[in-house]
C-alpha cells in the first residue's frame, strides 16, 4: 500500500478524502488522516478499510515526524502558518508535499533543498489560489502561442451562498474562515495597475471602489480589489501588461454595507476591548458611538453613518441584531474584529443542508494582428450541502488530483512551486471538468480603459 498522510481534517478536507478513497483500490492507497480532533478525522474516514484516523498535535515533534517518515506523500490542510513545520520534516525524510496555501517566504526558502532531494512541494493548488492560476495561465498561454500580446488581465473570485439559500439582506453567508472575511483588505493599501498607471486604494476607501460583473444565469456581482494584484505579474509573465487587477466578488450592495463597519472601526484587529466578556451586543455597538444623555444607540448610529431610517442600509444593520441588549459577547480581551465576527456568525453561518457557491471571473484583453480582442471566462461551482460544499470541492479536488499525480510520477518537476506550467495545469483542469468545475469562455468587444480618465 502507498500511504498518503493528510494532516488537518477541516471543512475542505472531506471532498479530498472522498476523491482519494474512490481511487484507493485501483491505486493501492491507504489514507492516514491526522487531526488534533480525532473524532473529526474519524468522521471523514467513513470507517473505510483503507483509512486510519489518528490524533496529532502538530507541535508534538516526535509524533509528527513519525507519521511523516512513514508516508509516501504528505498533504497539509492545516492553517497556512503551520505548513512550515510539516515542510521541514518532509525535507528531512525525503517526502513530497502538497498544500493549498500561498507560498510563504519560509516555504520558498526550502526550494533548493527540495530540488536537491528531487521533491515536489506543490503549493497554491486550491481554488484561490489554485484554480484561478491554472485557468488563467491556460488562456494566457494560448493567446501568447497564437502571437497575441496581453494588454489586460483581471481576475475575480467569490465564495458566496447559493441562490436558493440566499435569504438575507446582505446576500452573504460565511463559506470559509469567517476571520479572514472580517479582516479582509487590511495590512496595507490595495495596489494594481491600469493602462500603465499604478493605482492604490487605502483600506478605509477599499469597499467604496468596486466594479460590476455579470455572470450568465447568476446575475450581477461586484468586486473590490485584492491587497496586491501585482504579486503575480512576473509569475504570469505579464511584466509589460498595461492593466492587472485581482479582486474579491460579492453580491451588489455588500461592499457599501460592509463599509459601515470599516468606518466605525469594528473590523479593527489591532487592540482589545476592556471588559469585553461582560459586554452585550448593544454595548459593543455603543462603544463606537459618541455619548449622548438622550439619544439611543440606534439614533446615534443613523446620525454618525448618515443613514435614513427607510434606507436599506439600516435594515441590514437591524437584521444582524446588533442592538440586542441581552446577547452577550462573552469573549475575554477580544478585539473589535473578533467581536464583530461572533455577532455575524449568529446570522451568516450556513445551516445544515444549505449550499454555497464559488464564482470566478477572468478578463483577458489582448492584441493580435493589429486587432484588439477580449475573452471573458467564468466558472460557477455549486455545493451539495454540508461536507460537500463548493469551497470543499474547489479546494479539495485540485489538491487531491495533484497529490495523486505526484505520487504516480506524472508531476515530477522538483522544488517549491505553484501550478502554472502546462504539464501540471492541463490534466488537472481536464479532470476537474468531470466534477462540474469548468469554465465558459466568450469573445466580446475589447473595452479596456480610457487613459485620459485614469
Amino acid at each position: 500500500m502507498r500511504d498518503i498522510l493528510i494532516i488537518g481534517a477541516g471543512k475542505s478536507t472531506g471532498v479530498l478524502v472522498d476523491y482519494l478513497l474512490k481511487k484507493s483500490e485501483e491505486e493501492n492507497l491507504k489514507l492516514l488522516i491526522a487531526d488534533k480532533n480525532i473524532d473529526q478525522a474519524k468522521l471523514l474516514g467513513q470507517n473505510h478499510k483503507n483509512v486510519e484516523a489518528v490524533q496529532l498535535d502538530i507541535f508534538n515533534e516526535d509524533q509528527r515526524k513519525s507519521y511523516i517518515k512513514k508516508a509516501s506523500i504528505v498533504i497539509s490542510m492545516l492553517p497556512a502558518r503551520f505548513h512550515i513545520e510539516v515542510a521541514r520534516d518532509c525535507i528531512a525524510y525525503g517526502k513530497s508535499m502538497v498544500t493549498a496555501s500561498y507560498v510563504s517566504p519560509e516555504m520558498q526558502a526550502l526550494n533548493e533543498s527540495a530540488i536537491e532531494k528531487n521533491l515536489v512541494f506543490m503549493n497554491e493548488i486550491g481554488v484561490d489560489p489554485g484554480i484561478d492560476h491554472m485557468s488563467a495561465i491556460q488562456v494566457l498561454d494560448r493567446i501568447r502561442s497564437q502571437g497575441g500580446k496581453i494588454l489586460l488581465f483581471e481576475s475575480f473570485t467569490g465564495g458566496l451562498v447559493a441562490p436558493e439559500n440566499d435569504d438575507n439582506l446582505w446576500n452573504y453567508k460565511f463559506t470559509w474562515n469567517p476571520r479572514n472575511v472580517v479582516t479582509a483588505g487590511q495590512g496595507g493599501a490595495a495596489k494594481f495597475i491600469q493602462e500603465g498607471q499604478y493605482k492604490y486604494i487605502p483600506y478605509h476607501k477599499l469597499f467604496r471602489r468596486t466594479e460590476f460583473l455579470d455572470v450568465d444565469g447568476y446575475g450581477r456581482f461586484e468586486a473590490y480589489a485584492n491587497r496586491n494584484s501585482l504579486k503575480y505579474r512576473s509569475v504570469y509573465g505579464l511584466d509589460d501588461i498595461l492593466t492587472l487587477y485581482r479582486g474579491t466578488m460579492r453580491r451588489v450592495g455588500f461592499s457599501k454595507a460592509w463599509n459601515m463597519f470599516v468606518q466605525l472601526g469594528m473590523t479593527d484587529d489591532t487592540y482589545t476591548i476592556e471588559d469585553s466578556e461582560n459586554m452585550s451586543y448593544r454595548d459593543f455597538v455603543n462603544s463606537f458611538l459618541p455619548y449622548s444623555p438622550t439619544d439611543s444607540a440606534e439614533l446615534k448610529m443613523r446620525h454618525v453613518l448618515k443613514i435614513d431610517q427607510d434606507d436599506i442600509m439600516w435594515d441590514k444593520l437591524v437584521e444582524l441584531d446588533l442592538f440586542n441588549a441581552t446577547k452577550m459577547v462573552a469573549l475575554k480581551e477580544a478585539t473589535p474584529a473578533q467581536i464583530l465576527q461572533k455577532i455575524l456568525e449568529d446570522s451568516w453561518t450556513l445551516q445544515d443542508g444549505e449550499k454555497d457557491m464559488i464564482v470566478m471571473y477572468h478578463k483577458f484583453g489582448y492584441e493580435i494582428n493589429g486587432e484588439k480582442k477580449q475573452i471573458d471566462s467564468t466558472m460557477v461551482c455549486l455545493g451539495d450541502g454540508n461536507m460537500q460544499t463548493a469551497m470543499a470541492k474547489t479546494v479539495g479536488l485540485p489538491v487531491a488530483i495533484a497529490a495523486l499525480k505526484i505520487l504516480n510520477g506524472e508531476i515530477t518537476s522538483p522544488g517549491v512551486q505553484i501550478p502554472i506550467t502546462a504539464p501540471i495545469y492541463e490534466p488537472i483542469l481536464k479532470e476537474l471538468e468531470d466534477y462540474g468545475i469548468r469554465f465558459r469562455e466568450s469573445e466580446i468587444e475589447y473595452l479596456g480603459y480610457n487613459p485620459l480618465s485614469l
